[in-house]
Parts: structure tokens; C-alpha cells; sequence
């Protein structure tokens, strides 16, 4: 994008003055480089987005916790008493919590950082920056709402008399999948946001039809098995049951749909970040 001064400026100064906003394509090391240089005005914006989240609230972090507990009786109700789902022979309750909690930060972070250029598009035309320090600002400032929950997991644990095992220590590994699942389809949905403004209409409905189409408030025993290599193409199934493993100690979920689970991440994030980085030379122009 190009930025000229006014004529008075090219009166007085007896030339044209012009600035570019742009991002010209580099390797993806310089870039990471960059991003680490930029490492500050990352806590800053991860720092705003919990402020203006939580900003005049009475009850500030107590919402966190209302929406997890209040999924959680719908679809004790709904699933549990009405429809009587089988929940691996644990408390009903605590199976479809463990599955809420990844699921809830990923559906929060990938709607938050698939507009995240668009919220900020007076800072893309005004200064640089790396361009992927907004949708990641978005996936780091979720995890506290993501901490909030596990306490009242912690808390469900100790009412229910359930002690995890030592798998509860890949409990991190399954949020950080959840983290790169997210920001893989947030490059590809912020940067068609850019374009598209429809896009943020879209994701709102994408999530809520995937919530259905992912193990929360059923078990995956339930898919038949000739369809689980299908059902595994979905990067939060294993997510969930991997929550649901680590945590309840249950059946640890099978190496091969994770395998394929992680290889579909590892895919769409490297094409997401290919896409993102060749549009975001235009973000400042269409933004």
C-alpha cells in the first residue's frame, strides 16, 4: 500500500514523499526471526485482548467457567439422561467436560483470529508488523481462559473421586494440538476475511456443525469401526479423546487416527501459512 502526503508537504519541501506498507516475500526463517524480534508487541496485544474481553465485567472470570458448565448439564440432560449415551463408564458429566474444555478454545480461538485482521486494520495500514503475530495473540490469550476451565475440571475430579494417571502429563501436548489445529484454518480464514467479508459470517457456522461431527458429547465407540479412519480426518476427535485419556486414564486413543489427525494439521498448516504469506502483500490495500 502506498501513502502519499498532502500537496502542501510537496509545496514546502519541493518533492513527492511516499510510504509502503507492505510485506515483500522472504524466507520463512527471516520471518521467524522477525516475529521474535517482535516478541513484545505479541504480549501487548495478548495483554489488550484479555483486557477489552473482560473490561467493565462484574463477574470477569467467572463467565469463563459458566459456558463450560452450562454446556455440560444441556448435554447431560439431553444426551446423558434423555438419550442415555454410553460415557465409557464414567460419570457422564465428567466424559463431556473433558471434551468441552479443548474443544471451547478451539472454537473461541478460531473465530477470534479469523477476523483478527479485519478488527485490526487500522494497525495494518498505519505500521508494519509481522502479520501472524494477530491470529497467534489470539490463540495465547484463549489459554487463560482455557486455565480457568481446568481449575473447575480439577475441581469435578476431586467431586467425582477421580484421580488421573500419568498420561495427564501429554495433557499440554493435546492443548498445543488444539492451539495448531485452530491456527491452521484461522491463516487460511483470516487472510479470505481480507477479501470475503462473508467469511465471518461463515465461521460461526462451520463451528457449530464440527462441534457435532467431533466426539463431545458422545464416545467415538459409538462411530462404526469401518468409518473411523474417515472419522479421523478430523483433527478434534483426537483432541477430545486424548483429553478424555489423559485426564480419566480411559483407553488411549489409537496411534493411527492420531497419526492421520496430526499429518491433515501438519498439511493445512503448512498451506495456510503458504497462502497467508503470499496474500498478506495486498492486507494493507484490501483491508
Amino acid at each position: 500500500m502506498t501513502q502519499r502526503e498532502d500537496p502542501v508537504h510537496e509545496e514546502f519541501f519541493g518533492h513527492e514523499h511516499s510510504t509502503d506498507i507492505g510485506a515483500e516475500p522472504r524466507p520463512l526463517r527471516a520471518e521467524l526471526r522477525e516475529m521474535w524480534a517482535y516478541r513484545d508487541l505479541l504480549l501487548l496485544l495478548v495483554r489488550r485482548d484479555i483486557s477489552v474481553r473482560y473490561k467493565q465485567s462484574a463477574l470477569g472470570l467467572v463467565w469463563v467457567a459458566v459456558q463450560p458448565i452450562s454446556m455440560m448439564l444441556i448435554f447431560t440432560l439431553v444426551f446423558g439422561r434423555f438419550a442415555k449415551l454410553p460415557s465409557d463408564g464414567y460419570p457422564y458429566p465428567l466424559f463431556t467436560f473433558c471434551a468441552l474444555l479443548p474443544w471451547l478454545y478451539f472454537s473461541k480461538t478460531l473465530t477470534g483470529a479469523s477476523t483478527s485482521l479485519v478488527a485490526s486494520s487500522r494497525m495494518l495500514t498505519k505500521v508494519y508488523f509481522p502479520r501472524l503475530i494477530l491470529p497467534l495473540a489470539k490463540a495465547l490469550s484463549g489459554l487463560l481462559d482455557l486455565g480457568v476451565a481446568l481449575l473447575v475440571l480439577g475441581v469435578l475430579l476431586a467431586w467425582y473421586r477421580v484421580v488421573p494417571g500419568p498420561a495427564i502429563m501429554l495433557l499440554p501436548a493435546f492443548i498445543a494440538i488444539a492451539m495448531f489445529t485452530a491456527l491452521a484454518l484461522a491463516l487460511w480464514l483470516t487472510a479470505l476475511n481480507v477479501r470475503y467479508r462473508d467469511v465471518a459470517l461463515v465461521v460461526p457456522f462451520i463451528v457449530q456443525i464440527w462441534m457435532y461431527l467431533s466426539p463431545i458429547a458422545y464416545s467415538i465407540t459409538l462411530v462404526p469401526e469401518k468409518y473411523r479412519w474417515l472419522y479421523s480426518l478430523n483433527p478434534m476427535a483426537g483432541v477430545a479423546e486424548g483429553f478424555r485419556w489423559a485426564v480419566l486414564g480411559k483407553t488411549p486413543p489409537s496411534f493411527l487416527p492420531l497419526a492421520v489427525s496430526l499429518s491433515v494439521i501438519a498439511v493445512v498448516f503448512a498451506l495456510g501459512l503458504r497462502y497467508f504469506r503470499r496474500a498478506e502483500q495486498e492486507f494493507a490495500d484490501l483491508v
